[in-house]
């Protein structure tokens, strides 16, 4: 089996792949401070719940794919693959994997390895031109082109960071529960509070969706829009634009690159 793991700012996603078929999937919080070893244990607590995995930290892994938007993260699970899964090919994404995406940045080093990925997935699913819209940590905005070429993009900040930003700047509001509220209008400060973050979300992702979606086809409608990160559900219903939710769509990405790569390894 393929283990994929996608460490973002916030969350870890871990996905278990047998052939093309995700059949297991978890996510952690993301820990900058812990150590490989540390991580190695969490790997064995996660996976030996699994009924395909052997009892032993690595059996029943036959590869490995990672991404990672924070690098000492990377630094450690480099440290995990060479420790623990010594035999085990492992695809890192970083400069030099092939992906089989041209990216068309002023400076593609810049670009983070998750969204490379995202446009990986989008192209083998869905083909281009496409806009892969991930509400994470950030809320991020990535264009493919009809000949399957990461064009660019659009960083804005995530939902949970405005929540918390609103929570700490606002003198007389608070943290709140991520819920979409009885209606636009709240009845109370928690009900206008999350009727800003939803509906205004939704309108965000519609209006900068609008607008990439002209300047990347001579008709957008030609464009397929997909959703994926762990908030994507909160904007699901109220998005107009969004065409596809894929909530597995960096670990697929991931598999794509590791078949892509470990026959050149």
């Amino acid at each position: 089996m393929l283990l994929t793991i996608d460490v973002g700012n916030t969350h870890t996603v871990l996905g278990l792949f047998d052939g093309e078929d995700i059949v297991e999937h978890w996510r952690i919080s993301t820990d900058a401070r812990r150590t490989a070893d540390e991580l190695a244990v969490v790997l064995h607590g996660l996976m030996g719940m699994h009924p395909l995995l052997g009892e032993e930290l690595g059996d029943g892994i036959d590869g490995i794919a990672i991404c990672s938007t924070v690098p000492s993260v990377l630094h450690e699970l480099r440290e995990v693959t060479r420790r623990y899964y010594g035999d085990v090919p492992a695809v890192l994404v970083e400069p030099g994997i092939k992906t089989g995406v041209p990216i068309l940045m002023d400076n593609p080093k810049e670009v983070g390895a998750d969204r490379i990925i995202n446009a990986v997935a989008a192209v083998e699913l869905y083909g281009g031109p496409a806009i892969v819209v991930d509400f994470g940590t950030a809320t991020t905005f990535d264009a493919v082109s009809a000949r399957g070429e990461y064009a660019g993009g659009v960083i804005a900040p995530g939902i949970e960071i405005s929540v918390e930003a609103l929570g700490v700047r606002g003198a007389q509001l608070r943290k709140i529960e991520l819920a979409r509220p009885r209606a636009v209008i709240g009845k109370n400060t928690v009900e206008a509070m999350q009727a800003g973050i939803v509906y205004g979300f939704a309108g965000q992702v519609d209006g900068v969706v609008n607008r990439m979606a002209r300047e990347l086809a001579d008709d957008p409608d030609d464009v397929t829009v997909i959703a994926t990160g762990g908030l994507a559900p909160m904007v699901l219903g109220e998005s107009t634009v969004i065409d596809e939710h894929e909530p597995w769509l960096t670990l697929i990405g991931l598999r794509l690159v590791y078949e892509r790569n470990v026959s050149r390894m």
